[in-house]
């Protein structure tokens, strides 16, 4: 009997060729587009464009049909807006940096996905995700790098579970994007030349602070002061939802030379103003989810990435109280930025991670 799995199909063509291999391979598939966006005025919608769109839902099904597969729409509206957009809000309103694809993928792709989608009987869901999924000799799974390097996608998959993990295939990881365009091309596809999608599918045009006004009406802090580390006032900034640890333009101080962004300070509504680059060489960081390792009974050296763009670092992770970790890097690194991630690799496995205090 065909196993059945569940395709998340956003219309792009990593999730388009994940649906033709696993169909290949014998699998049983049903194509779902998650219904994520909020308005529902279709002139709206369509802006939003990647994920979010209604013209990802017109791609995902025009490929449907090619494919001859099974496809719905699934609504998810409200598990996005509690798990991703009320979070991404307040994580800023509290002078952190979050990233939303990280809770996108735990609650919302595959927490609310999988669970509908065991509901009619599947055995998978499957995405069109850069990553591979492997069983260590430990028993435990892990995500593992993809084939590619460039399009690596393992970062933001970091605080999947262990359930989750058994039942997910990941097909799109064993190939390079070339290959993935060219299949989509040589099966007419008709999403193989689609570009991919850059922003935060939800902020098409990357201004968050106008989106976090939009929506938390009156709970903004507005104009604040810019100070050095000892107080000292430099200027008025436009709010603290403005600004990233490290950022260095855009800040419209005149001082004669790069000054940066080095702390957030939400409690007094300023933001701190460094006139060196920002580097550390430690971090803390808490919500921890173990993946290729059960725990971290001794201090363990590891790769870790602090951003998804972060090529990453050699550190020492040692668990501490309240089973947090705490990790001294090798090398000092740049803009480490509570509220984003710190992944620990151990080769091409995903060891665990955890959310930078």
């Amino acid at each position: 009997m065909k196993k059945r799995v569940v395709v998340g199909m956003s219309g792009g063509v990593d999730s388009s060729v994940a649906a033709y291999l696993l169909k290949e391979q014998g699998y049983e598939v049903i194509g779902v587009t998650m219904q994520i966006w909020q308005d529902e005025d279709k002139a709206a919608t369509e802006e939003n464009g990647g994920c979010c769109g209604l013209s990802a839902v017109e791609d995902a099904r025009r490929v449907a049909q090619v494919l001859d597969i099974p496809y719905y729409v699934m609504n998810f509206k409200k598990e996005f807006k509690e798990n991703v957009m009320d979070y991404f809000v307040q994580e800023y309103l509290a002078g952190r940096t979050p990233n939303p694809c990280i809770a996108c993928n735990r609650y919302v792709k595959w927490e609310a996905l999988l669970k509908r989608s065991m509901e009619i009987g599947a055995d998978y869901i499957a995405t069109g995700h850069y990553a591979r999924i492997s069983q260590l000799p430990n028993g435990r799974f892990a995500i593992r790098n993809s084939v590619t390097a460039s399009k690596d996608q393992t970062y933001a998959l970091y605080n999947l579970t262990q359930f989750q993990l058994a039942h997910t295939l990941m097909p799109v990881g064993d190939y390079e994007k070339d290959q993935i365009r060219k299949l989509a091309q040589e099966n007419h596809l008709p999403v193989a030349h689609k570009p991919d999608s850059q922003d935060i599918c939800f902020v098409p045009d990357g201004d968050y602070a106008s989106f976090i006004e939009q929506e938390a009406p009156g709970e903004v802090p507005g104009e604040g002061n810019f100070v050095t580390e000892d107080g000292t006032i430099l200027g008025k900034h436009k709010g603290i939802t403005h600004y990233t640890i490290g950022q260095r333009k855009g800040l419209g101080l005149s001082m004669g030379h790069p000054v940066f962004v080095s702390q957030l300070r939400p409690e007094t509504n300023e933001v701190v103003i460094s006139d060196s680059d920002v580097f550390r060489t430690e971090l803390t960081c808490d919500h921890i989810n173990f993946m290729g390792m059960e725990s971290l009974p001794t201090p363990r050296r590891l790769w870790a990435k602090v951003r998804y763009a972060h090529r990453g670092q050699w550190c020492i992770a040692r668990q501490i109280a309240d089973g947090r970790i705490h990790c001294e890097f090798e090398n000092p690194v740049r803009a480490i930025t509570p509220g984003q991630a710190v992944v620990f690799y151990d080769g091409e496995y995903v060891m665990g991670g955890g959310t930078i205090m």
